[in-house]
């Protein structure tokens, strides 16, 4: 080998680790302190083709650079300091929190070998949080969670963070499963299969290029002893060539099987013989590249129309935030932060009482508790798909930066978040919630007189909401999650689906090639794609204190009354029963249409002026139930789905759906555990447990990328107020709108 070609080899070598380096500086913002070059589990050692085979951690490798102009450099956030006793660990903390552990017995022996897989505030009691008063109180001791693996162990470990102290204490672990897997893991392992020479030749087999394949980590769920006693991910493949959507190009039928610890592959499958590629066109997604021509865009209406630009009022957005996370508008005020697993985190909410001016507790906190999303395709490569979203990969994890105007309007105010990286070290998730005001043309109420009366009267009044939204890019699928809080008290939490299919491949081009009763488990989407059958639940935990702590939770059965003989001219009527539920199972609820209920969590020991128990109710919108065998290893893991509403009494440690632990989990931590314990829950600190649900059968209109679906639940006030609390909101007058000048110029 002469000198030249050493010296080539060099500068590649330079020149790729340099890539390595912007790359992961522009996917996670890193805090000025963090020494960017300590190895990291983002090196993946094969000299910086990260942004060919790692989309998840390299995204912005794959946009396209005309759109991504320069932008000033947003704050670090390492002078952050909490002011809140609910507000998230700052970078300071976290740092801070990184000495702890490495010093501690037995990771002092091997601090490089210490991997941090989830550092959150470990909340105070309830009792301390809601006695605190700003300005008045100092702060409540901080004190972290961090769950951690050592040398093939988990540990869960307190971390107090006073100036002395410093206290590591040990807590306990679940008995199965495995912790959420870091960024840095789902990086690291997508490089994995390309270290195999069976998978190498399964690529050559099929013609396909090894630098234009992406492959990503697939959890593997649990299903009997084969899959215990170490961790484990699946690994399936597609062909990047010619778009930017390379999940509408699977290599199907490829399957590879990783222990996660060690990244070596231990099985490669490849079932997919004679199954072609799909072809690259018409798959591509991005603006200016999928624009059709002038002539054919003069055609299309819906080409031309552009978002309004929902300029705020005079003077700015009619909200304020708070010391970075409390949120004040329209009455209410609430605590707002971002959670590594949760995604967006809800606390202290509380509503204005227009007759007194009191601000009332309506919920102590809310958060999605876990996502669940089983495929419906029980074949080799397909049946293991039963993603735990939160669980497994971190929703607020995946939550990606929000795209100011397309995502939140230009009036919207920002949250960036601050997560902590395998090495235990902080970087920054720039604009992963927005807040904003909306008026989407709704109206709040009104009345009209008619002219039969003789009185003129036409009264109307805007719906204008505050929006809390966050956005996840959990690799395929994007899920935007939207808690919209009204001048009445209500709540509505919406959950919309978007993203990409996760598609599988086929020999068929058309249905007519379809063999006769045979199950594809899918919808044939475009030549050689199949969409695949699926469902999405979403489980909230909802931390409900109403006026107090001390609540019940109230069925109010509606069911049909026959009318004796000869009492009225009516055969039937619709009568009301109110049924207190005395424990848990007393409140599991499965929603009937035919049998149908109001859902209430009432303060018994409050009352309105005419003796009505104040309260909130939880109004189901169009949701789904799962359909799974009880007994499918998938369904007993997401057993937290087998009803649509759970109530519980508080626990503290019970925040989590699918448990502590869900990777791998063989389902005994989970909601429905808890609730076999029937504990009392009348007149108690309750948790009320609602899940959204979707069925998603695959149409063509999904492809190449789906329009977002929706579905929602609200918290609505009954019996809260003494009568209509925005009664005396005023209507909007022509004066209250913008008033927009022509720019002049001179020459």
């Amino acid at each position: 080998m002469d000198h030249s070609t050493s010296l080539l080899r060099l500068i590649f070598l330079a020149l790729g680790a340099a890539l390595v380096v912007l790359v992961v500086r522009s996917a996670f913002r890193l805090p000025g302190d963090i020494d960017t070059t300590t190895n990291s589990l983002f090196d993946d050692g094969t000299g910086g083709s990260c942004t060919r085979f790692s989309p998840w951690a390299c995204r912005q490798g794959r946009g396209d650079p005309r759109s991504k102009p320069s932008k000033p450099r947003r704050p670090s956030h390492e002078s952050d300091v909490p002011r809140h006793p609910l507000d998230p660990l700052t970078v300071r903390e976290v740092n801070r929190v990184r000495e702890l552990l490495r010093a501690h017995p037995p990771f002092a022996s091997a601090p490089s070998s210490l991997l941090v897989h989830s550092l959150e505030l470990d909340e105070p009691e309830k009792s301390v949080v809601k006695s605190w008063r700003k300005g008045a109180d100092p702060l409540p001791p901080r004190r972290a969670v961090a769950i951690v693996r050592f040398r093939g162990e988990s540990h869960v470990l307190g971390v107090d963070l006073g100036e002395s102290d410093g206290a590591v204490t040990p807590l306990p672990v679940p008995a199965s499963g495995y912790p959420m897997m870091s960024m840095d893991e789902q990086t690291s392992l997508s490089f994995a299969p390309f270290k195999d020479a069976a998978f190498n030749a399964s690529l050559r087999r099929r013609g396909v290029r090894a630098s234009d394949v992406a492959c990503l980590p697939i959890s593997s769920g649990w299903y009997g002893p084969a899959d215990e006693n170490r961790r484990l991910i699946k690994s399936q493949c597609f062909s990047t060539e010619g778009t930017a959507n390379f999940y509408m190009r699977p290599i199907e039928g490829l399957t590879v099987l990783v222990d996660m610890d060690t990244a070596e592959v231990l099985h490669v499958s490849d079932r997919g013989a004679g199954i072609p590629i799909p072809a690259a066109a018409n798959t591509d997604y991005r603006h200016g590249h999928s624009t059709p021509s002038a002539e054919a865009q003069g055609r299309l209406g819906f080409q031309n129309v552009r978002a309004p630009s929902m300029e705020p009022p005079a003077g700015g957005p009619g909200f304020e935030l708070v010391d970075g996370h409390t949120v004040r508008w329209g009455g209410w005020e609430f605590h707002l932060k971002p959670d590594a697993r949760a995604g967006m985190v809800v606390s202290r909410a509380r509503v204005q009482d227009p007759a007194t001016g009191e601000h009332r507790d309506v919920m102590y906190k809310g958060m999605a508790s876990e996502l669940f999303v089983p495929y419906m395709d029980p074949t080799e490569a397909w049946y293991f798909k039963t993603y735990m979203d939160a669980g497994e990969y971190g929703f607020g994890l995946q939550a990606m930066p929000l795209v100011p105007l397309n995502d939140c309007p230009r009036h919207a105010r920002y949250l960036d978040a601050v997560f902590v990286a395998a090495d235990g070290r902080p970087y920054v998730r720039d604009n992963m919630i927005c807040v904003f005001e909306r008026y989407a043309g709704d109206i709040a109420w009104r009345h009209s007189e008619s002219p039969i009366t003789g009185m003129d009267i036409r009264e109307s009044r805007p719906k204008v909401t505050l929006v809390a939204r966050m956005a996840a890019s959990v690799a395929n699928y994007d899920y935007i999650v939207d808690w919209e809080f009204q001048m009445d008290g209500l709540v509505r939490i919406k959950v919309g689906l978007s993203g990409i299919l996760m598609v599988k491949g086929t020999q068929y081009s058309h249905l007519n090639q379809v063999h006769q009763n045979e199950n594809m488990y899918g919808t044939l989407l475009s030549e050689n794609v199949i969409g695949v059958i699926h469902d999405h639940f979403v489980t909230f935990r909802l931390d409900m204190d109403i006026d107090g702590a001390d609540n019940s939770f109230v069925k109010v059965e509606m069911a049909r009354q026959n009318t004796a003989a000869g009492e009225s001219p009516r055969k039937s009527y619709l009568k009301v029963t109110r049924n207190v539920a005395r424990t848990e199972k007393d409140a599991q609820v499965r929603l009937k249409l035919y049998e149908p209920s109001e859902f209430h969590i009432v303060n018994p020991t409050k009352k309105t002026r005419v003796g009505n128990p104040i309260g909130y109710k939880v109004v189901p919108a169009g949701t789904a139930a799962s359909l799974l065998d009880p007994e499918d290893p998938p369904q007993k893991r997401g057993a937290f789905t087998n009803n649509q509403i759970w109530v519980t009494p508080y626990n503290k440690t019970e925040e989590w759906a699918g448990g502590l632990f869900v990777y791998q989990s063989k389902g005994e931590d989970t909601l429905a555990t808890w609730s076999e314990r029937d504990r009392p829950i009348e007149n108690k600190d309750l948790v009320l447990w609602y899940t959204l649900g979707f069925h998603h059968v695959p149409c063509q209109e999904d492809f190449p990328i789906m329009p977002t679906v929706s579905s929602s639940f609200d918290l609505k006030p009954v019996n809260f107020f003494e009568s209509n609390p925005i009664l005396r909101q005023r209507p909007t007058q022509e004066n209250d709108l913008p008033v927009c000048a022509a720019t002049t110029t001179t020459s």
